[in-house]
């Protein structure tokens, strides 16, 4: 099910307002570490396409905030992917699918995101939490 617009809009407000505080981005991304290792690892193992460890931390920190939305929307986090979940979200665009299936996550992404495989990469992790 799609998530509404007013989800994704209140995390993103959030995001921006935890801003302020200098560990936020940090504890949101190590919190991401920890619960996510299959997507963690994907992620790393991405590193020459997106330019190296500073990509990857955002990387993450974007997929951070999209796990944050499918929580805010079921009232729990999604449970830790597995790399089959995002073999599974693997085949074809998952920029073009994510734009279907999560419209508002896809503009999230396409909106917050400048380098192109790391968008790639943010459309395929949302597919795979959204299962």
């Amino acid at each position: 099910m799609p998530l509404k617009k007013e989800v994704v809009t209140a995390v993103v407000a959030d995001a921006s307002r935890e801003m302020k505080d200098p560990n936020y981005a940090a504890v949101l991304v190590g919190g991401f570490v920890q619960g996510q290792p299959a997507i963690t690892a994907y992620v790393s193992a991405h590193d020459a396409e997106l330019g190296g460890a500073d990509a990857i931390v955002n990387v993450i920190f974007h997929a951070a905030l999209i796990a944050q939305c499918y929580q805010r929307a079921a009232g729990r986090g999604p449970r830790a992917a597995s790399f089959d979940d995002l073999d599974r979200a693997s085949g074809g665009d998952s920029l073009a699918l994510l734009a279907q299936v999560q419209p508002y996550l896809h503009g999230f992404i396409d909106e917050n995101v400048a380098h192109p495989e790391a968008k790639r990469i943010l459309a395929l992790i949302a597919l795979a939490l959204d299962r």
